[in-house]
């Protein structure tokens, strides 16, 4: 976790909190890792990191769009920021879907 805060710090995101939460309490079997944050200013933010070796491809993408909308559920709020680090080979179009739903991607390949 302190190697996200300070990566995050890198970029200029400061969170007052930051929990993670388990792929397993949202119904998911994926290899992720998601913190929730509370930004500064009070927002929600969800900062998925994905490390793995094969690469990512576009329905890989969809499924992490649909964990941001099953952490909403769970929280039961709004989470406006969302930011995902990917240390594994990806693939154009699916950053492209990512960019598109609002997700701000470092890829880190």
């Amino acid at each position: 976790m302190k190697a996200l805060v300070e990566y995050l710090n890198q970029k200029d995101i400061i969170f007052k909190s930051l929990k993670e939460i388990l792929p397993k309490e949202l119904g998911s079997r994926k290899k992720v890792t998601l913190h929730l944050g509370v930004d500064l200013k009070g927002y929600y933010a969800l900062v998925i990191e994905l490390e793995k070796k094969s690469r990512v491809l576009r329905k890989e993408a969809v499924d992490l769009i649909e964990l941001h909308e099953k952490a909403e559920k769970y929280i039961g709020s709004k989470i406006t920021k969302k930011y995902i680090v990917i240390k594994a080979p990806l693939c154009s179009h699916a950053k492209a879907i990512l960019e598109e739903n609002g997700w701000k991607v470092w890829h880190e390949g």
